[in-house]
């Protein structure tokens, strides 16, 4: 079943359910009306990990659960903490203690300053009610949807398996500012070093990437964010992986469509789901389900 709400869409299973959990933070590309953005819309679309929902959308086919935001992440990004935001953005002083991090230094935060450098997304300072609705209207409830679907996957399973599903640049070095020896991987698997997922998980789907001819590297150069920070405890049997896939093998980041291989990838992705429902079904290293 497929419940349609203003801030995202969550597909539950269509086979019988297993304790995996997909969700694409940063797919959305419904622009609210109050955003007040002053770069044009189609420069604010590089921002997005647009059609990532598209590629994993036989999650639910599977037996898995498919969460995937409306709202792009320009706008309010899901998989930041609530306290990661920029005074400077600011006209007014925010009413709680800030903790901004590395990526609201670079315009990356909870709420995003810049597309790059030299591109800032308002001519304005935001409002602390502004930033406070989109709080309350997009990040809350994508996060309480999330938490849901969690919390039912360990109660029913004991356990839990998440992907945190994502797309990057095909320059995402240089906009990180990092010089790198070596190309960006064809997909990035980030858990913070070995500490949100189990090690079999990780290499089960880095060993079915690379069997379908991609390059796969891991926490290089995303680790993995607030959203699998805060899922993944495997001690608890919650385990959280970050999958990016570099933009180029599927789309054209300038016109943001679909490129000739996507179907392609689409169906090694379908492949890598069932990979990932065999292995849980079977109970790799665990009770069996």
């Amino acid at each position: 079943m497929t419940e349609p709400v203003h801030a995202f869409t969550l597909s539950g299973p269509e086979a019988p359910a297993l304790p995996l959990v997909c969700d694409s933070p940063h797919s959305g590309t419904h622009y609210p009306d109050d955003f007040g953005h002053a770069v044009p819309r189609a420069l604010l679309r590089r921002g997005e990990d647009t059609h990532v929902e598209a590629l994993w959308c036989a999650a639910p086919a599977v037996g898995a659960t498919l969460l995937a935001a409306h709202f792009p992440r320009t706008y309010i990004d899901a998989n930041r903490t609530l306290d990661d935001l920029d005074p400077e953005l600011l006209e007014g002083a925010w009413p709680e203690p800030l903790a901004p991090s590395e990526k609201s230094r670079l315009g990356f935060g909870l709420i995003w300053r810049r597309l790059n450098a030299d591109m800032p997304i308002y001519a304005r300072r935001l409002s602390v009610a502004e930033v406070q609705g989109r709080i309350a209207h997009y990040y809350r409830p994508y996060h309480a949807a999330l938490a849901e679907a969690i919390e039912r996957s360990v109660q029913r399973f004991g356990g839990v398996w998440h992907l945190n599903l994502h797309s990057m640049p095909n320059n995402a070095y240089e906009r990180l500012q990092i010089q790198s020896p070596d190309p960006l991987a064809d997909f990035v698997l980030g858990d913070r070093d070995g500490t949100t997922c189990e090690p079999a998980f990780v290499a089960l789907v880095e060993q079915q990437l690379r069997a379908r001819g991609y390059s796969v590297a891991r926490n290089n150069p995303y680790k993995g964010v607030q959203l699998i920070a805060k899922i993944g405890q495997p001690a608890q049997n919650r385990h959280s992986l970050q999958v990016e896939i570099r933009r180029p093998v599927y789309m054209d980041e300038s016109t943001r469509e679909p490129n000739a291989n996507f179907p392609a990838v689409q169906k090694d992705l379908t492949d890598v789901l069932h990979a990932i429902a065999a292995y849980l079904r079977e109970g790799q290293g665990r009770q069996p389900l």
